[in-house]
């Protein structure tokens, strides 16, 4: 889907995800002293920029969306924090180097050739000792999973995001989680998602 799509999917009064940041997120990120500067790429409607921006950071939000970052304002504004936004496509995105303190890369996908692009410049963004963080869709999900974008070619394994990363910094983390869901149906379901945590170097 292109800015446009996103912007239409954004468009309506209510948030499309929960205003709660993602369960791996929380999980991950939670035990974290914030330490300065954190950029959310693809940060869409900003539940996870502005959980980070409760818990201390100084948050950038950026996101192709020009929709989904004024509901993240919104949402923000809500909360009691600020959250400096960014309307950019990240295959463009030139952030400054080590200019951060944490990167969140959550469910951002692109062709492959793309995120191969976009995950070295987020880990050239993040300072030594820093912390990247990617939560996605796993390419096992079509077929052991449910839900999510079933086009092979914008999904990736932990292993994939942690060959990309470990140039730059100590993989942490590189494996496929569960997260359950509820269907139309109201039947729980188990999604399957790639999780990669690492510290730059």
């Amino acid at each position: 889907m292109d800015a446009a799509s996103w912007d239409e999917r954004y468009r309506g009064s209510e948030l499309v995800w929960k205003a709660e940041p993602n369960r791996f997120v929380a999980e991950e990120l939670g035990g974290l002293k914030p330490s300065g500067r954190a950029v959310d790429c693809a940060a869409g409607e900003g539940r996870n920029a502005v959980w980070l921006a409760q818990r201390g950071w100084e948050v950038d939000a950026v996101d192709f969306s020009a929709v989904a970052l004024e509901k993240a304002e919104r949402l923000a504004a809500d909360q009691g924090v600020r959250l400096r936004t960014m309307h950019t496509d990240l295959t463009l995105w030139a952030p400054e180097e080590a200019g951060y303190d944490l990167a969140l890369i959550a469910y951002l996908h692109l062709p492959w050739p793309q995120m191969a692009q976009v995950l070295p410049r987020a880990a050239d963004a993040v300072r030594s000792g820093g912390t990247l963080l990617l939560v996605g869709h796993d390419a096992a999900n079509p077929e052991r999973g449910y839900g999510g974008p079933q086009d092979p070619r914008v999904l990736y394994t932990p292993e994939q995001v942690a060959d990309l990363w470990r140039p730059y910094a100590d993989i942490l983390r590189a494996e496929t989680v569960t997260r359950p869901v509820t269907d139309a149906e109201g039947n729980s379901r188990a999604a399957l998602d790639a999780l990669v945590r690492a510290v730059r170097r």
